[in-house]
Order: structure tokens, then sequence, then C-alpha cells
């Protein structure tokens, strides 16, 4: 077998292509007539949804909501993951006695969680955060904790070696750097599972929000409005990522 190549650099220009041939094939089909509208809306008709949602306000009024109690939850979630995952990546007995209870937890799945938040806590903000906050902690709190487990050994020794004997020197000047990189792995993969968290959310239980028009939408039998708001999770999500990923790269300057 050759060895792998990564291939040429495609330029910028030529990444949407691929998209906007997909985008030409369905509303190609959609055209046809082979697929039934009802099926398969032409993507001209989302587009024009789409503008109207957006020009009208309405499709802003429910991204707010969304995003408060998506960003309340990460938020929390953040707070506790990383430094819960310094602590016990850190500690060797406390990482025993915490990873059985962290391990049968964590294969729940976050929209199991529904029904519990909506007994604490209500159908506000509230609820909807505590499920993105469920969703998005265990990936955090996880590559945190190998990001601590798995620096050096010998940066510790070189540390110390220089001076660095108390154990917040360390932390703070070495485990923290160095795991860096599967921390923040850890909050991109957080960000993700806690977006779709607060969709499916919104989708049981909520007056506001993008997952709430999808279910609104689909109870009218609205179709384009449907893949309208499907869309917008997607663009979201999209600009939540890229903004990462250059807050992700400044931060790992360094590395380079």
């Amino acid at each position: 077998m050759g060895r792998f190549r990564g291939g040429r650099a495609i330029r910028w220009y030529a990444k949407p292509i691929p998209i906007l041939a997909a985008i030409a094939l369905w509303e190609a089909l959609a055209q046809s007539g082979l697929i039934p509208p009802h099926a398969l809306p032409p993507f001209s008709s989302i587009a024009a949804n789409f503008a109207e949602e957006a020009i009208t306000g309405r499709m802003a009024i429910h991204l707010q909501y969304s995003l408060i109690r998506f960003g309340a939850g990460f938020l929390v979630a953040a707070s506790i993951g990383v430094p819960l995952g310094i602590l016990i990546g850190w500690h060797g007995t406390l990482r025993q006695l915490i990873e059985p209870f962290v391990e049968l937890l964590r294969p729940i799945p976050p929209i199991a969680w529904i029904p519990i938040s909506l007994l604490w806590f209500g159908i506000g903000l509230t609820s909807k955060a505590f499920i993105v906050f469920i969703g998005a902690l265990f990936p955090i709190l996880l590559n945190t904790i190998f990001g601590v487990v798995s620096v050096e050994r010998v940066l510790l020794e070189a540390a110390m070696t220089l001076g660095a004997v108390k154990e917040a020197t360390l932390i703070r000047k070495v485990v923290i750097p160095a795991a860096m990189p599967s921390i923040l792995t850890g909050l991109k993969v957080g960000l993700g599972v806690g977006w779709m968290c607060i969709v499916a959310a919104e989708m049981v239980a909520a007056n506001f929000g993008l997952g709430y028009m999808i279910i609104e939408a689909r109870w009218i039998h609205d179709l384009p409005l449907v893949i309208t708001y499907m869309l917008a999770i997607s663009l979201v999500a999209y600009s939540i990522d890229f903004g990462f990923r250059i807050a992700e790269g400044r931060i790992l300057r360094w590395r380079a």
C-alpha cells in the first residue's frame, strides 16, 4: 500500500462547490416531479421561507431563546467540567473514586433527563439549560481528565528542577498549558453536543426556540418551514464551530 498523502490545499472559493452542487441537484429533483413536493420541497421554497422568517424577525426571536438557553448551560458545564477535570486528573486516588460514578451516568442520553428537568425546574430557561449542561459536561470533563493524565512526567520533573515545587504552580504553569489541546477538544465536543441537546429539549417542551419551531411546523404539515429551521440550526452550529476554531488557533499559537 502506498503512503497516505494529504493532497493539495483547496482554495477557499472552491470549498462551497460541493454544497452548491448538492443544492442544484436538490432543486432539479424537486422540480422534475420525480419526488412529490410533500416529500422534498424545492430548495427555492426553503430559501424563500428562510428569507421571510429572517426579515419578519420571527427567526431572530426563536434564535435568541435557543442561544440564551444554550449559552447558560454550556457556561455552567465548562465552569464545572474543566476545574473538576483538572482536579480529578491530578489526584489519582480521587480519580479512582469518581470514575465509577462518572461511567455510571455518562451513558444516559441527555434527552432522557428531560422529564426530570421538567419536574425539577418547570418549562422555563433552567430546565433547558440543565439538559445542555448534562450533555456538555461529560465531554468536557473526560477530555480534561485525559489531558491532565497525559501530561508527560518529564515536563513536571523539569519544572520542579527549575524551582516549581508547589502543587498550584505545577498545575498552573505546566499541567494546564500541556493539557490545553485536550481541554479545548472537550469544549469543542461539548459545544456540539450541547447545541444538539437544546434543540432536542425545545422539541419536547418549550414555547419558543428553534427546536420548538420545527415541532410547530410539523403539526401544521409545513415541511418547507421544518427544513428552514433545520437549516437555521445547522448554520448556527457552523458559526459556533467556526468561531471556536479561530479562538482555538489563537490560544494554541505556541504550538506552531
